[in-house]
């Protein structure tokens, strides 16, 4: 999991992501979306392949990149854990807010 947040940490990466999520592409249609070199494209895919967010077929001379889904759900899951402190803490402001409007209504 290590692997899939480093890659998940740059925006450049999350936005190869993005386009990845509409379709297949190659590295040329990838580097065509980025003002950056088609070798700096090349080391972005290889981290998020590497954090297994993507993976790599080979068709003749063409290596086609697709979204990994199975490798972002691990990392959502992760963070999932974290969602019933944020709940917890929702439901004590909520309660809050109600008790300070009622006190102001009395």
């Amino acid at each position: 999991m290590q692997g899939a947040f480093r890659a998940l940490a740059d925006p450049t990466r999350r936005q190869i992501l993005k386009h990845l999520s509409r379709h297949e592409m190659s590295i040329g249609d990838v580097a065509n979306r980025f003002d950056i070199t088609r070798a700096a494209v090349k080391k972005h895919l290889t981290i998020l392949e590497e954090g297994r967010l993507i993976s790599v077929t080979a068709r003749g001379r063409e290596r086609f990149n697709r979204l990994e889904p199975e490798g972002l759900k691990s990392a959502a899951d992760w963070l999932g854990f974290f969602d019933r402190f944020w709940d917890h803490r929702l439901d004590d402001l909520k309660s809050a807010i109600e008790n300070h409007e009622k006190k102001s209504n009395d």
